[in-house]
């Protein structure tokens, strides 16, 4: 036990100076991020993110937000034989685009790292679950279609994060998943 707290310690702190570091969408306006979003491409060191990467098709996610500020998110994720949703909430933190999500399981940091609110948003994802910290960047798109202008633009911030570009999804476009029943919370 007590070798296990120093490396925990240390992962802590790996990714509370990972997150310091990360750029953030100057005069963030949630009003304006709200509502559908595709994802377009995700990179991540994630292990199971990188078993299933070439498997895996543009999925959807709908934002909006609490009344306290808080950001809530609906995901979709076609798999092979069923539409997988999740539902997060993520608690606004002190700073405009960035929020913190916590669950008995696993701790998310979350920041809005760039948009333009009306075509496209990149978002950078810390996870902690276990001992295995992740991180993960996330291209969302308003339509389906990414410019390879916006693609270029998102491969080029993936070594800034410490992530490599083998560890990239480019998700093909996908009209499974649209609609359906019931959301799982996450």
């Amino acid at each position: 036990m007590t070798a296990v707290l120093p490396s925990l310690a240390l992962a802590l702190l790996c990714l509370l100076w990972a997150g310091a570091k990360v750029p953030m969408q100057p005069g963030f306006n949630d009003e304006k991020f709200a509502g559908t979003w595709h994802v377009a491409a995700a990179v991540s060191n994630c292990s199971v993110f990188l078993k299933m990467k070439d498997g895996m098709k543009s999925s959807m996610a709908t934002v909006s937000f609490t009344p306290e500020g808080d950001l809530a998110m609906k995901l979709v994720w076609p798999l092979l034989d069923r539409c997988q949703k999740f539902e997060l909430l993520f608690q606004r933190s002190g700073q405009a685009g960035h929020y913190v999500g916590m669950s008995a399981q696993e701790k998310r940091d979350l920041r809005v790292m760039e948009t333009d609110y009306s075509c496209y948003a990149i978002v950078h994802e810390l996870q902690q679950s276990g001992q295995e910290p992740s991180t993960a960047l996330q291209l969302l798109t308003r339509e389906q279609d990414v410019s390879p202008q916006l693609l270029q633009k998102f491969e080029e911030l993936i070594p800034t994060v410490g992530l490599t570009k083998d560890m990239l999804a480019v998700l093909p476009k996908s009209s499974e998943c649209q609609e359906g029943a019931g959301w799982h919370a996450w």
